[in-house]
């Protein structure tokens, strides 16, 4: 059973690329399984900081192969600079390390008209959006009009589907929105050049997979986002548009449940999200940004991908609960403890309270969720700093506690432990 399956276990931005890339150094293959470049993956390795978006963080490491998967959506371009980016840094990201599923889809420009647009015709109730095509590209994979990254390697039918594709985009522009129209000609000849760049990395994934789990190769499955933003488990409508709970891999990679080893959760010291929607633990004024940082460091809470301040709180154990039961966590890595270290007194939720009743389940029905108060339970704090610590027992003693107390409220094991951004500074309680 060589597949890992990483996952977020909230509202995304965890440190998963953090993890991911601790864990690629025993992969064979790290394969992406959802969404697109509205994802963002911080890895720190010594002076040098990659930020990725579609390109598994599993890249920094020499010896794995990367695919794409047939569950994610993908912008072209965007794919292209950060091929160029990581080249430029050193980083073989040939065909023979990088695979594009030839069933994902294609983010146009017109996706990504359409998604402006919609948000924008939203007004005071946005749903926080990156504005990158994403949803629109996921609507037209359901409703099958979506473009293949198999067209990628046949240009003719390539450029007729991306005109009829931008034409009909046009008409909903204009439409529904009264927006200026797209240019056909150009966006088509664009996806020609697209084509030429990236058609010898379109391969058929599954079987890639297959081939790999019956030689015995280790498979390291990353997400993006995180649980509460799954599309049906999430808190819905503010969601992303596809499945980034441990059920969507198997979707988003073609490979069966019976090839699973572990299945591993993500989560923060406290908690963050961006966009909007119900948050009942979060936190505003000095503690706010005493959590958040000033964004002058890649550990500090502002979106890779659209440097927006995350909105932050404390951790909450309500929605860990929920995320476990969803996604059968092995295990949690926990990120981001450093953050914590000088705060006197950390509060975390236990429960909620609604309407005078106490209740231990994380409510979906978001009328509820925005109106429950959390319950906490007060641990105390530590001063010292623990950025260079590399074993569990060397954490101060209060450290040690709120670790077990995270692992005993959830009955599950907590592996990993994040003290920094730098590769370096993971303690992994399996080495203990």
């Amino acid at each position: 059973m060589p597949v890992d399956i990483i996952v977020g276990a909230q509202w995304g931005d965890e440190g998963k690329g953090h993890i991911t890339d601790l864990l690629a150094a025993e992969a064979d293959i790290v394969a992406r399984f959802s969404g697109g470049d509205n994802a963002g993956h911080t890895v720190s390795i010594g002076p040098k900081i990659f930020k990725l978006h579609l390109i598994p963080s599993g890249i920094i490491q020499e010896r794995t192969i990367c695919l794409l998967g047939n569950g994610m959506v993908i912008n072209p371009a965007v794919l292209i600079r950060e091929i160029e980016e990581l080249e430029r840094n050193g980083i073989d990201v040939s065909p023979e390390r990088l695979i594009i599923s030839s069933s994902a889809h294609l983010i146009t420009d017109g996706h990504i008209a359409l998604d402006g647009a919609r948000e924008a015709a939203r007004g005071a109730d946005p749903i926080g959006t990156t504005r990158r095509g994403i949803g629109p590209a996921y609507s037209d994979k359901a409703a099958r009009v979506g473009l293949r990254a198999g067209l990628l390697t046949q240009p003719d039918k390539l450029k007729e589907a991306v005109k009829a594709h931008i034409s009909e985009k046009n008409f909903q522009l204009d439409a529904l929105y009264k927006q200026e129209s797209l240019n056909v000609e150009e966006i088509s000849n664009q996806f020609l050049s697209y084509s030429e760049r990236l058609r010898p990395y379109v391969r058929e994934s599954s079987k890639i997979l297959w081939h790999a789990l019956d030689n015995g190769q280790r498979i390291l499955a990353e997400g993006a986002q995180g649980t509460f933003l799954d599309l049906d488990h999430g808190t819905y409508p503010y969601v992303t548009s596809s499945w980034p709970t441990s059920g969507g891999a198997l979707i988003g990679l073609g490979i069966g449940v019976k090839s699973i080893d572990r299945v591993i959760g993500v989560a923060k010291a406290y908690t963050s999200r961006v966009g909007s929607g119900p948050f009942p633990c979060e936190l505003t004024g000095n503690m706010a940004d005493r959590l958040r940082g000033t964004g002058e460091n890649p550990w500090d809470e502002f979106g890779t991908t659209t440097g927006r301040p995350r909105r932050v709180g404390w951790l909450d154990l309500v929605m860990l609960n929920h995320s476990l039961r969803l996604n059968d966590f092995s295990s949690l890595a926990v990120t981001k403890l450093d953050i914590l270290s000088g705060i006197e007194e950390i509060l975390v939720c236990t429960s909620y309270r609604h309407n005078g009743k106490q209740i231990g389940d994380f409510p979906l029905d978001l009328s509820i969720l925005g109106a429950v108060e959390p319950v906490y339970e007060v641990l105390p704090g530590w001063d010292q700093d623990i950025s260079s610590i590399k074993h569990f027992d060397d954490l101060p003693k209060k450290a040690q506690d709120y670790v077990n107390f995270i692992s005993s409220s959830l009955n599950i094991g907590v592996t990993y432990l994040s003290v920094g951004p730098g590769r370096d500074q993971i303690i992994n309680r399996l080495d203990d």
